[in-house]
């Protein structure tokens, strides 16, 4: 019986005693069975907890995952609308180039050499970045090359705006030239005498006429042929009361004979401004006025400065 174990049963309420008999290997393999059972369900235990942290740890995962793809999704929107507005800035500057080279054709004015590194950047938006190389990389590439086209707009930028300044003061100087080149009549009437070689009503003998006689009635006004500073008003010898006005450029205008002088000397005209009254002062055979034109010193026919 050395092997076997016994068990009795007792019962109060006067039921038989029952016998119960097992082998100790029948025990031991009850008790392993037992131990296997609670390992097993301890394992259980355990891999169930395993998983419920994994699942809370994915779920956590798969939250920052997603809020990343928003803030990835955000910014490529961001970068792409960047680029395009870089994109937009090049034609708006390429188009004013392409303006400023037109007015500088039709005012003959010597094209600037072509900026061919300002005007021939390009570059990538996000949707042509290679997807095999990775994000960040492909982000901090995008980034790095939208600063250098910056850079390169605002290089291109100045020179713009340099090209316009240098063409507006070209202009500017070309309007203050014709504004302050003689180009209309003194006044209306008969031109009674022409620049050149002449006959002397006086003395009978060949000379030389600076200028031009334009006879109209005393006291008509006399216009300034260009806009400019009266340099003298005053007599001067046998052209009687004469007003001298620079053009500047190195034109100078005179008007001899008047009457009166409706300008001092220092005071800006504007051409057509009446500056003077028609007279008969000096030596003079009636009234009238000497209208000469002077360019660098050298008296000029008046006629050429007469486009009217």
């Amino acid at each position: 019986m050395a092997d076997k174990i016994s068990f009795i049963a007792l019962s109060t309420s006067g039921t038989p005693i029952r016998r119960i008999t097992v082998s100790r290997s029948f025990l031991r393999s009850l008790v392993l069975l037992f131990m296997l059972v609670c390992a097993g369900a301890g394992w259980l235990v355990y891999d169930y907890t395993q998983v419920k942290f994994a699942q809370g740890d994915s779920q956590a995962l798969l939250q920052e995952l997603n809020s990343r793809k928003e803030e990835i999704s955000t910014q490529r929107h961001q970068i792409q609308n960047f680029a395009e507005q870089i994109n937009q800035l090049k034609d708006e500057l390429v188009a004013l180039h392409d303006f400023e080279n037109k007015i500088r054709i039709i005012a003959n004015i010597e094209q600037k050499a072509t900026q061919d590194g300002l005007f021939g950047i390009g570059g990538s938006i996000p949707e042509d970045l290679d997807t095999s190389v990775p994000l960040q990389q492909r982000h901090d590439s995008l980034i790095r090359e939208m600063h250098e086209q910056t850079e390169q707009l605002e290089m291109a930028r100045m020179n713009q705006e340099s090209g316009f300044s240098s063409l507006l003061n070209y202009l500017e100087d070309q309007r203050n030239l014709l504004a302050c080149t003689p180009a209309i009549r003194p006044v209306d009437g008969w031109v009674t005498s022409r620049f050149g070689y002449r006959e002397s009503l006086f003395t009978g003998l060949r000379e030389f006429h600076k200028g031009m006689d334009i006879a109209n009635r005393a006291g008509t006004p006399i216009l300034a042929t260009a806009d400019g500073v009266v340099a003298y008003t005053g007599r001067k010898g046998l052209l009687g009361m004469v007003l001298t006005i620079d053009h500047g450029h190195g034109f100078v205008t005179r008007y001899g004979h008047i009457q009166k002088a409706l300008k001092k000397r220092g005071e800006t005209v504007k051409r057509g401004e009446p500056i003077a009254l028609v007279g008969n002062t000096g030596r003079s055979t009636g009234p009238h006025v000497h209208y000469e034109v002077m360019l660098n010193g050298v008296p000029v026919n008046p006629l050429k400065y007469i486009l009217n």
